[in-house]
């Protein structure tokens, strides 16, 4: 590049961030208008409709147990509320070095859960459902499997703790498999 159009590049460059810098000092020196709510109102509460609160029974510090083991620990969950309580996190850390987390939220827009579980071996599983009966009942089809293969997810509430229980299906759901069987006690120190 010559030197006469190189100066004019940076030149060019210069004029665009001077006038861009203005438009942003315009902009912030604007009133706000005296229909904007004061600072010190109270924010609107966020998710505020009762289908978000309908896996809050999962939230918690847990041990996870297999359902016909309860004495072995196979797992260490902690499930928190997160982004003003909209999004139900999970963490899930195997005794057998498989780690995990799920991002579970209400879409209030299509009236279903969804949830997303990715893991430190490269899976990736998404599933939605509804809360039903007491249960979160969540499906949907298996990306890692040799098959189609469908997945189907339920949570909830048992005496002290929750239960999890996973099941396959490669018929598209006319019949399922038993997958796993979880029981989530409070963690003990």
């Amino acid at each position: 590049m010559n030197p006469t159009a190189r100066w004019l590049k940076l030149n060019l460059g210069l004029v665009c961030m001077v006038v861009l810098f203005a438009g942003v000092e315009s902009y912030a020196a604007r009133p706000v208008p005296s229909s904007a709510a004061p600072a010190d109102s109270p924010k609107p509460a966020a998710c505020p409709a009762p289908e978000y609160r309908q896996f809050d029974f999962w939230a918690g510090d847990w041990d996870a147990f297999d359902f016909d083991n309860p004495t072995a620990t196979v797992a260490r969950t902690q499930v928190d509320l997160i982004l003003d309580g909209c999004v139900l996190r999970e963490n899930y850390q195997a005794t057998d070095g498989h780690q995990g987390q799920s991002f579970s939220i209400y879409n209030a827009s299509r009236k279903v859960w969804h949830q997303t579980w990715v893991t430190n071996r490269g899976q990736l599983l998404v599933i939605e459902g509804t809360f039903e009966a007491g249960e979160m009942v969540l499906t949907g089809a298996d990306p890692a499997a040799a098959e189609p293969t469908l997945v189907r997810g339920t949570w909830k509430p048992v005496s002290g703790g929750v239960r999890e229980i996973g099941v396959t299906s490669t018929d598209a759901g006319k019949t399922w498999k038993p997958w796993f069987d979880l029981v989530f006690r409070p963690h003990k120190q």
